[in-house]
């Protein structure tokens, strides 16, 4: 079999439609496709912890359980936090706990992560007791060479907080809100990557048009603009029909109106919700509203500010869950409180494609699925198969 890296353009035909039915009726709603992993190695049940992704691995960081025999017992010195990264490889579906050297934050629940190249960014975050064992450190975990190392910094760091969140934009991270367990911040933190600065930013704005203090939001960007989604306080939950935006050249939050789905309206306000962007498109699924756990997918535009509801949910309603997107438009998420009365963590992973798979990753589905032993290949084996290297890097 021979492949094309630009596999996508092969079929041009395919990418005006939608990886989904028709949402017009909404009358019925797919579930999120459960990923069964390979192997009895599996990370335990947990929320509040964060994902990343790349084309090959979905990474794992951190997590809270308080049941002591779903947290590992005896054998997890951390208990009840998971001091911990883990793995899971799309092309065996296996999991694995990564063994890495350097010293790993121990802020473990409702830090923010993002990936930067082979580099995971992990900030902010809480220990036991919650809200008194906050951190403000930027750690850095190299996936390749599975070493952390602390970002040593220079100018005023952000106060000690946990459940902000953060986004890369042109070789800067931006971080907005948080809580120290006892405030709740509207605080926008940059940090130059290249000099490694920290920069408090003072919006223009009066002070009385600041967006509202919270955590547990989540953050997308066009470039121009960072716009906040959802989040709250211990006693609210933020609307979704108004979205704040911080504009980077003008140094003023904005308030942009979206426009609601003309048949049911806009999507329910949340907090501790997942989200995930691909291109102009950011898409948000679970969380809860104050009364509700949720469990429904919904995409909004920054074109257009439209938002759609998708006819697929989550399995089980969720929150203070996590999820990641590849490259590829393959959303995977994983864990998260799915019943209030039992505090009842779940370890399930699903997954969902966001947009129309390429014609390469149709075939590679179909490949893996066809020779599961492909990976145990020695990689001149899967050169003279035809792969490229770019998906034997994914097999290995």
């Amino acid at each position: 079999i021979s492949f094309m890296e630009g596999g996508d353009t092969m079929c041009s035909f395919m990418v005006t439609s939608s990886p989904f039915p028709s949402t017009s009726g909404l009358s019925h709603s797919v579930c999120l496709e459960p990923v069964p992993p390979t192997g009895h190695c599996v990370p335990p049940a947990r929320s509040g912890h964060r994902c990343v992704a790349d084309s090959t691995n979905l990474y794992v960081f951190g997590g809270y359980n308080p049941d002591f025999e779903e947290a590992g017992g005896s054998e997890n010195e951390d208990y009840p936090l998971f001091r911990e990264l883990w793995r899971f490889h799309f092309a065996t579906a296996t999991w694995q706990q990564v063994r890495t050297e350097g010293y790993m934050p121990t802020e473990l629940a409702s830090m923010s992560a993002v990936l930067h190249g082979n580099n995971l960014l992990v900030f902010g975050g809480t220990g036991i007791p919650f809200g008194e064992n906050n951190g403000n450190d930027v750690h850095v975990c190299n996936v390749q060479y599975k070493r952390w190392n602390l970002l040593n910094c220079r100018g005023k760091k952000p106060n000690k907080i946990y459940g902000q969140a953060m986004v890369i934009i042109n070789g800067y991270l931006y971080v907005f809100g948080g809580t120290t367990g006892y405030l709740y911040s509207t605080d926008l933190h940059r940090l130059d990557l290249t000099t490694r600065e920290w920069t408090h930013l003072k919006p223009n704005n009066v002070p009385s048009d600041l967006p509202e203090e919270r955590y547990r939001h989540e953050l997308a960007h066009d470039g121009q603009r960072i716009y906040i989604l959802g989040g709250g306080t211990s006693w609210t939950s933020y609307t979704l029909e108004k979205i704040r935006a911080y504009n980077l050249e003008t140094n003023y939050w904005e308030e942009m109106v979206t426009k609601p789905h003309e048949k049911i309206g806009y999507p329910a306000a949340r907090r501790c919700h997942s989200c995930v962007q691909v291109k102009d498109e950011v898409f948000i699924c679970g969380g809860y509203n104050g009364e509700l756990i949720l469990s429904d997918l919904w995409k909004i535009n920054l074109q257009t500010f439209q938002w759609t509801k998708l006819p697929a949910a989550m399995p089980e309603p969720a929150y203070f869950h996590s999820a990641a997107v590849t490259p590829a438009g393959c959303m995977y998420v994983h864990g998260g409180v799915v019943n209030m009365s039992g505090n009842k963590r779940t370890g399930s992973l699903y997954k969902v494609w966001l947009v129309v798979p390429s014609l390469l990753e149709l075939t590679w589905e179909k490949l893996l699925k066809t020779f599961p032993h492909l990976a145990q290949l020695s990689t001149l084996q899967l050169l003279s198969m035809g792969l490229t290297h770019a998906l034997i890097q994914r097999l290995k």
